[in-house]
């Protein structure tokens, strides 16, 4: 048998920014606020497709867990070795599963790191020195690419406005009650796209989000799918969405009408009776809210309401890989009923979605961990990216608002893409 492979985690003590920390190649993020984990070097990577990938991945990161021999004097949520996952939305697509070699976390004012190897401490360099490449280290940026060429996706406006409709009138007719349909977009730069220069654009206007980025997937969620914390559980529910004007008053006045309104109550509450139920089987208590709150995004709002439980105490053992395979698809970015709106979004969306609306995060060795759902992202692919937008259709949706609202969730990647 092969000796193991040490994992050591050290506290650091100081604040880091830990975006100012990665390298231009492959880099790893879940970050919101200044805290989170960010990590660079691959110790180990897998794919996992099929209606068991969940499943898989466990299997996967508990076979390279039983080569590693773990040193920890941190014992805090996200410490010792970490698993980056970027699954798909179907199983039909590949998901991706990154062990780095190198974790930084931040999280209460303090940071700390972790390495796998023998190798001694890596050092945390400044954005002067040149060991670990900085966002400075690079002389190639989004910014430097004087042009982007962007083309349509895979339908145009107009033919996706039709689908719109075709869904809406399959609701009305009572076949089902919400689907969620996307769009992409795709972009071409003369340059290599740096994903550094996007995730601190993204963070620097959107901080209430989740800035991620797992091989090549690239984004700002909102929305929070599962965070389980010594056995809480907690999910973010976004469903309703006004774009907002950028004239404070005005905004109060749109914030007033979405919390009213009829039809985005109606999308809300199914995306949130689909994450309740989802949760109840692991859970001896949930706690979902009567009614949702307004959050506030520099471009949008949402109707959100938080989701929390306490996991039940059981002979069975959950973790992050048993609830995700409950909880994946939510309403939110599928629709309700499931099987039903699956099979709409084959028929009418023309797109393949990849890992876009499926979950994205980190999951540690104790089967803790938090993965929002991507959204406001892209696809990079060397000098190319396709972002996604996706719309929750009810009955009293319109067409032409809804491809209106999937354009200004193109928005924060556009500007992310773009910004100086």
């Amino acid at each position: 048998m092969p000796p193991l492979t040490p994992v050591t985690s050290a506290r650091i003590g100081e604040h880091l920014p830990l975006l100012a920390l990665l390298p231009d190649e492959e880099p790893l993020s879940w970050v919101r606020r200044g805290e989170g984990l960010v990590g660079w070097g691959v110790h180990a990577q897998t794919t996992v497709s099929g209606k068991n990938r969940f499943r898989d991945a466990r299997d996967w990161w508990h076979q390279q867990l039983g080569k590693l021999s773990i040193t920890d004097s941190v014992h805090s949520n996200g410490t010792g070795p970490i698993l980056f996952t970027s699954f798909s939305f179907s199983g039909d697509e590949e998901s991706v599963l990154v062990i780095p070699q190198v974790i930084v976390g931040s999280k209460g004012g303090q940071s700390w790191i972790t390495w796998i190897g023998q190798t001694p401490q890596p050092k945390l360099l400044t954005q002067n020195e040149n060991v670990t490449p900085s966002l400075n280290s690079r002389s190639i940026s989004v910014q430097d690419a004087t042009h982007i060429k962007w083309s349509g996706g895979t339908l145009t406006s107009q033919v996706w406005q039709e689908r719109v409709a075709e869904a809406i009138a399959a609701i009305q007719a009572g076949q089902i009650d919400k689907v969620v349909l996307a769009r992409d977009l795709n972009g071409k730069f003369y340059e290599a796209i740096d994903t550094r220069k996007i995730l601190k654009n993204l963070e620097a206007e959107y901080p209430s989000t989740w800035c991620f980025s797992v091989a090549g997937l690239v984004g700002a969620t909102p929305e929070l799918l599962l965070r389980l914390n010594r056995s809480m559980v907690t999910s973010r529910v976004l469903a309703g969405t006004i774009t907002k004007t950028g004239d404070d008053e005005k905004d109060l006045a749109l914030a007033g009408s979405l919390a009213r309104s009829s039809k985005d109550l109606e999308e809300h509450v199914y995306a949130v009776r689909s994450v309740a139920e989802s949760l109840a089987p692991f859970c001896s208590s949930t706690n979902v809210p009567d009614s949702p709150y307004v959050l506030h995004l520099a471009n949008v709002m949402h109707l959100a309401t938080d989701v929390t439980g306490a996991l039940a105490e059981t002979s069975q053992h959950f973790d992050v890989f048993s609830i995700l395979e409950k909880l994946h698809p939510s309403a939110a970015v599928c629709g309700t009923p499931t099987d039903i709106a699956t099979k709409v979004i084959a028929t009418l969306e023309g797109l393949e979605r990849g890992r876009y609306a499926g979950p994205v995060g980190w999951i540690d060795a104790r089967g803790d961990g938090e993965l929002g759902i991507a959204l406001r992202c892209g696809q990079i692919k060397e000098n190319t990216i396709r972002l996604y937008a996706g719309c929750g259709i009810v009955s009293g949706s319109d067409p032409r608002r809804e491809l209106d609202e999937s354009q200004a969730k193109f928005a924060p990647m556009i500007n992310a893409l773009t910004m100086k």
